[in-house]
């Protein structure tokens, strides 16, 4: 649905793109993840037709993003600083996308309506942060898009309403085969809502997969034996960590959980658990040796 092919883009000199790749499939929500300044916002913004790539390729179900107004009437966004004219109405908002998007769904509109509700007449610039986001999400998803891409879009919404609407996205996904792209810097949101994730930094693609697959590459493994922890261990798993508390190892290992359990079933522990990882701990552990920031990625 979205491919970007070795796009490039540079801001004097500055590479904010280098190379990038990308593919989100027809109907998945899609988490792209990376610390400031990684090159989010400006992929993002190529998506949307803002800016032109240097070089690279970059389509959405097949055609080219960049002066493509019958594509654009499909893929709609909604960024941290959503735009709204200054003195419109919620009402008056409602006309004008009504206005320039042809799939605009008044009946949709209303029945978000009863979920995502204020006075009509309210002038947009008076509302909260969070409000205002509540107003975007009614709006663009009455416009029926078949890409929906959000940059940090939750920020601002209390945890009901940040619920409220990602079911209505889910849904989406799951009757209309709508496609999403969120960029977040908070892991644990992704977690709940991706089924894929990519990581970007310094302007490339650093590592793209299903999130399944990703959190299943990495294992924390609790252990104790009789003595202490065999050499031969340390010699046939791929330890990202290995600690010791009292008795008991924890061990990050990468590779395939069922290889891991032959190996360490082998060297006879005392005790031996898988523990699940979150998302943010399979960051930390299997690229903490590329230089990240954690602290600028993870919230």
């Amino acid at each position: 649905m979205i491919n970007v092919k070795n796009v490039v883009k540079t801001f004097d000199g500055f590479h904010a793109l280098d190379g990038f790749n990308m593919t989100v499939k027809r109907g998945s929500i899609y988490g792209l993840v990376g610390p400031n300044g990684a090159g989010k916002t400006t992929i993002i913004s190529h998506l949307t037709g803002v800016l032109r790539q240097d070089s690279g390729k970059i389509s959405i179900a097949g055609e080219d993003v960049w002066e493509n107004a019958e594509l654009k009437q499909k893929v709609l966004s909604i960024n941290d600083d959503w735009y709204y004219f200054g003195t419109y109405t919620i009402k008056e908002m409602a006309k004008f996308y009504e206005s320039v998007y042809k799939n605009f769904n008044r009946e949709r509109f209303e029945k978000l309506g009863e979920i995502l509700h204020f006075n009509e007449n309210t002038q947009i610039r008076r509302l909260s942060k969070g409000m205002k986001k509540q107003v975007a999400f009614r709006l663009v998803l009455s416009c029926m898009p078949e890409v929906l891409i959000l940059d940090e879009p939750l920020d601002g919404l209390d945890p009901v309403m940040r619920k409220q609407i990602m079911n209505v996205i889910i849904s989406d996904v799951a009757e209309r085969k709508m496609t999403v792209l969120v960029s977040s810097h908070n892991l644990r949101e992704l977690e709940d809502i991706c089924d894929h994730v990519g990581i970007i930094h310094h302007g490339k693609m650093v590592i793209e997969k299903p999130l399944d697959d990703l959190k299943g590459n990495v294992q924390k493994l609790q252990l104790a034996f009789a003595g202490e922890f065999p050499e031969v261990l340390k010699d046939a798993l791929d330890i990202l960590h290995l600690s010791k508390t009292g008795s008991v190892y924890t061990a990050i290992v990468k590779g395939d959980s069922n290889a891991i359990t032959d190996i360490v079933t082998g060297a006879n522990p005392l005790i031996f658990d898988k523990v699940s990882l979150t998302l943010e701990e399979v960051f930390i552990y299997e690229l903490g040796g590329l230089g990240y920031d954690f602290k600028q990625i993870i919230v």
